[in-house]
């Protein structure tokens, strides 16, 4: 059935409380389902300069903080991300380093630390084969980094053609192709021809091409990879497109193109968008709301997307994040707010 049809409302299952200050980022394990026999777990980091693993009960299924990673980072840990094995979690800290913690099944241990960035360190992703991490900073430069055995980490490439403050850098889901965000309003796209290459910049969206008109602040994809969501200090989320098919191909780069513009919805600044993996995308604003969004499937005039649902007053301060879990049908989204919370709340029918 289509979703639109159901009457669907948004449950706040648990509230996550432990962090001293605002929490910017939530990030779930990717190898942790009930599904797979495994308790989900999820990070979040704060301003407390800290960051929580919390674990649900396959029992109960109540959250509970397992361990707090501390006195690696001495500033605010601005966000994390899980290896695509879930052994590894990257943290980018406005210290200016990013660490690397490995998770030995009842604690984790800080294996590495990169340094590089000449100020704070805003976002971090790892590429889908788990061989590339890649870092952001107010520095306008982004940072590719090697894999390397030994918990080694090399520079691979520092890519300088943002002229501002770069918010969030994303790896395409099956692709070495990377994405940044910056404070400069646009969207830029890395892609290097061949495996030993280079990465260049090979677009950059910007107002000129449909972009944005204000600061960019995340990028997300739908499972496919074909289609991409980007939010802003404009208060819009933008759906752009591309031929996956073509581009996986390897012969050449295939541009992104503006599919649709999402406004309206929010009244201020939108911090976070987030696709999962049944195209639902989630996004969290400065207006402390949470909103959800369907493709509508009957457009005449193209691509456009229909309100799902909203959770005004969801946090108590803006809603700096929101995440979808990985699992199949439970639908959990997590969200992080200046309120000092992480919440968890599920996708449910009315009663």
């Amino acid at each position: 059935m289509d979703l639109m049809e159901k009457n669907l409302e948004l449950v706040e299952i648990q509230k996550l409380e432990g962090h001293t200050d605002r929490v910017w980022s939530v990030a779930w394990n990717p190898v942790s389902s009930h599904a797979d026999g495994v308790s989900p777990i999820l990070a979040s980091c704060s301003g407390d300069n800290t960051v929580r693993i919390w674990e649900q009960s396959s029992l109960s299924r109540s959250w509970t903080c397992k361990t707090v990673l501390e006195e690696t980072h001495t500033r605010t840990v601005r966000s994390c991300a899980w290896s695509p094995s879930g052994e590894l979690l990257a943290t980018a800290s406005f210290d200016g380093t990013t660490g690397i913690w490995k998770n030995y099944g009842s604690d984790f241990e800080c294996i590495a630390t990169l340094e590089g960035h000449e100020n704070e360190v805003k976002s971090v992703s790892w590429n889908a084969s788990g061989s590339y991490l890649a870092t952001c900073s107010r520095d306008k430069s982004v940072w590719i980094w090697e894999v390397l055995e030994g918990n080694e980490y090399e520079c691979a490439a520092v890519l300088s053609e943002h002229t501002q403050d770069v918010k969030m850098v994303q790896w395409h889901p099956t692709m070495d192709v990377l994405f940044s965000c910056s404070y400069d309003d646009t969207i830029k796209v890395w892609w290097s021809q061949d495996c030993d290459g280079e990465f260049e910049c090979v677009q950059t969206l910007g107002e000129s091409n449909n972009g944005h008109s204000s600061t960019v602040w995340a990028i997300s994809f739908n499972a496919t990879g074909d289609k991409m969501v980007t939010c802003s200090d404009d208060r819009t989320l933008k759906i752009w497109g591309t031929d996956i098919a073509r581009m996986q191909s390897g012969e050449e780069y295939v541009p992104w193109s503006h599919l649709c513009t999402l406004s309206g919805y929010h009244d201020r600044t939108i911090y976070s968008a987030h696709w999962s993996r049944d195209d639902i995308i989630a996004s969290g604003a400065g207006d402390d709301a949470i909103r959800l969004f369907v493709d509508s499937h009957d457009s005449v005039d193209g691509l456009s997307y229909n309100l799902l649902l909203k959770k005004n007053k969801a946090h108590d301060n803006d809603v700096n994040c929101v995440q979808w879990s990985r699992g199949e049908g439970d639908r959990l989204l997590a969200s992080a707010s200046d309120d000092g919370m992480v919440k968890i709340w599920q996708v449910a029918t009315k009663p």
